[in-house]
């Protein structure tokens, strides 16, 4: 084998229903599709029979990363999950995400992927050191929780093991259902997949290391300063802080840019002052994210041990705080949390906190408690989808309706009704019993159809459910207008796309950022104003492709695209431009294999159109435009009393998004009745195999 730098080169793959582990050359996909989702996508393709379900034995788990992870690339901590979604109506092809050490330490290991294929007869775990590799019996862990699981197979392996488990509701093969490792890592939405295939956990510890090319270590240290001196921000890539500072030209309040003068990790011992933290201080990078306060208010300052984050980050957005009150549920006093985990439990608690306050101590001792059961349990929110669900069935009687009335009377509603934070006990609890209540974890989609929850329920604007594939808006038309709409009706999951979100709210004046914006994608009519948008246009639809091939990358690459790309910079001496080659510039030292920007941009939009072709094998149809791309009612009814494109709202036209979508289509070469890729798309990106096999299926236009 060539002298292979970034990749390992190889991969693992378990069959859990012969026993068979292989170990097989990873770099048939890696050449074309760099890795991560790339990788998984190819594997799905190829392995997995159209018409195949994502609890069927004959489904796969792709767990893999790219050329970046393990190095020390900032932000590269990211490991990227591959299959079939059970929350999908289609039980199409999605990505699940977690960030933590799981992908570095399977690096370390010597494996740029794992596929989990077949179902095992009985409980059981995964057993991974270098290439010692074993499947264990996981009887003595089933039906706990993922911090136990975790505490046990570290006992076992060693503290510097790093564990991925299942929690109770991946047991019992809900939808919603997730895999988390490090015990608050976690990836949504396949945790269930593992629970059909009985596997519980794997664990994994290396002693390897990744190599990057021969002799470029000078080069690599050089461009990892320039990067955290003149270019990264903070969490988002907020590059202005939340409050005037000397050296800020800019601030904005809503930045995660928080870290300021008199602002403690109030409970470190001793305190550690975030203080003002200006470009070209590597060392205080770090204490730029005070996200503790972002999320739970001034009142977590005291309460926060320290900011943590994943391998090779830089960032710091993992908020540890110390909250001895959850003692009283039977938990340590320790809280963890990153992403929306503290934000999203505090959604169910409908009359709100017995304080009367939104981001007091109560609130706080709430979002705790729900974030460690989540955790714990396994459960995915649905980028908070699940607690909406709940507030709307709730609040419309339905949830009434539906359960048995023994069930409804066993529920203490009063802790609910009063703002105790010990509604949260009984909300997850019931989550993942075996009541009617727990049809909440069955998705959007199920959960209608079992539920008759009516046309309201897809159609209110407040309700924030985008698609009829069920999921919810992230990021959609008030982030971009129809840029986000765009992207938003891409995917088969919450989009999870941050390429788009981490420009537009960067914090920096919206003259800037249209300057900014007509430098990269051809002109300033690219990004609107917010609430004051203008009509569909060439230059959006190409920010849009733009952003989604980049997300394609980052989950291939790997890198956290909550913080990549870097379009803007916090430095006034570069007029804060960013650094759009920064990908490729790491991946050509990681790897030796000289990339351009616009190389690395092509084989990212490669990897967007197997997606592409995916989605349109498992949906047995040609016709995204109607069947996938679907945008929801409230986008064109809300606030009735104004027409799209005036100043104030952020409502869009029916005609101009259909306009964007036939725009959306031009550019990535599809078919623009349908949406679909075209032959001729598909082999000019070298994906011939696929147009055959879809050509096969009678599935190009």
């Amino acid at each position: 084998m060539a002298n292979i730098t970034g990749w390992t080169g190889k991969l693992l793959r378990v069959n859990l229903s012969t026993g068979d582990i292989k170990i097989e050359d990873s770099m048939k996909y890696n050449k074309d599709l760099i890795g991560g989702a790339g990788l998984g996508y190819k594997v799905i393709f190829d392995e997995v029979p159209q018409g195949t379900k994502a609890f069927d034995e004959a489904n796969k788990v792709v767990i893999a990363v790219g050329p970046l992870t393990g190095t020390t690339a900032p932000c590269s901590g990211r490991t990227n999950i591959t299959s079939l979604a059970p929350a999908n109506p289609y039980h199409a092809v999605t990505d699940s995400h977690m960030g933590g050490n799981f992908g570095p330490w399977m690096k370390f290991a010597g494996y740029d992927a794992i596929i989990i294929e077949g179902a095992s007869k009985s409980p059981v775990w995964i057993k991974i050191e270098d290439d010692k590799v074993s499947i264990e019996d996981a009887s003595g862990l089933w039906g706990k929780g993922v911090i136990d699981t975790t505490n046990e197979i570290n006992k076992i392996m060693g503290k510097e093991a790093c564990i991925a488990a299942i929690g109770p509701a991946g047991e019992k093969m809900k939808n919603l259902a997730s895999i988390v490792n490090t015990v608050n890592h976690s990836a949504g939405g396949h945790g269930g997949v593992l629970g059909s295939k009985n596997l519980k956990a794997i664990g994994v510890k290396g002693t390897g290391a990744v190599h990057i090319a021969d002799g470029k270590n000078r080069d690599w240290l050089d461009l990892n300063k320039y990067m955290l001196g003149e270019i990264i921000g903070a969490n988002n890539n907020h590059v202005v802080p939340s409050t005037p500072q000397t050296w800020a030209e800019y601030h904005s309040a809503g930045s995660r840019w928080t870290a300021q003068t008199a602002l403690f990790w109030g409970a470190a011992n001793p305190p550690v002052e975030t203080g003002e933290c200006p470009p070209g201080d590597l060392n205080k990078v770090g204490l730029r994210t005070q996200k503790a306060i972002f999320d739970l208010g001034e009142v977590a300052e005291e309460r926060t041990i320290k900011m943590g984050g994943c391998y090779s980050c830089p960032i710091r957005c993992q908020s540890n705080l110390h909250v001895p009150e959850l003692e009283k549920y039977g938990l340590t006093p320790y809280a963890t949390s990153t992403c929306i985990n503290f934000s999203t439990p505090g959604t169910a608690m409908l009359n709100g906190y017995s304080d009367g306050e939104n981001k007091g101590e109560v609130a706080l001792i709430t979002k705790c408690l729900g974030s460690r059961l989540a955790d714990d349990y396994g459960v995915w929110s649905n980028y908070g989808q699940l607690h909406r669900d709940f507030r709307y069935a709730y609040n419309s009687g339905k949830l009434k309706e539906v359960l048995p009335k023994e069930e409804w009377d066993s529920i203490d509603w009063s802790l609910m009704e009063s703002g105790d934070p010990g509604w949260m006990l009984e909300f997850y609890n019931n989550l993942i019993a075996d009541g009617e209540f727990s049809h909440l974890l069955d998705g959007p989609y199920e959960l209608d159809k079992r539920w008759n929850l009516g046309k309201d329920y897809w159609t209110g604007s407040g309700n924030n459910v985008w698609s009829k594939m069920a999921y919810p808006k992230h990021h959609s038309n008030e982030a971009g207008a129809q840029v986000g709409a765009l992207i938003n009706t891409f995917f088969n999951r919450d989009c999870n796309n941050h390429s788009h979100m981490n420009f537009i709210g960067a914090g920096l004046p919206i003259e800037l950022l249209k300057e900014i914006a007509g430098e990269v994608w051809g002109s300033p009519d690219a990004l609107d104003a917010p609430k004051n948008y203008t009509p569909m246009n060439e230059y959006k639809a190409k920010f849009a492709k733009w952003s989604i091939d980049r997300n394609m990358l980052h989950d291939s690459i790997t890198l956290c695209n909550w913080v990549w790309p870097m379009t803007v910079s916090p430095s006034k001496s570069r007029n804060y431009r960013g650094d759009l080659a920064l990908e490729a510039k790491f991946y050509s030292l990681a790897t030796g294999i000289e990339m351009s920007e616009e190389e690395l941009d092509l084989q990212a939009e490669r990897i967007t159109n197997l997606h592409r072709a995916l989605t349109v094998r498992d949906m047995n149809t040609i016709d995204m435009r109607n069947e996938h791309d679907t945008i929801p009612e409230w986008v064109f009814d809300v606030d009735p009393d104004m027409k799209p494109f005036t100043e104030g709202t952020v409502k869009l036209d029916r005609d101009d998004m259909q306009l964007a979508l036939t725009m959306l289509y031009k550019e990535y070469g599809w078919d623009e009745k349908t949406g679909a890729p075209t032959r001729e798309t598909l082999e000019r990106l070298g994906l011939k195999d696929i147009a055959d096999e879809l050509d096969s299926l009678n599935l190009l236009p």
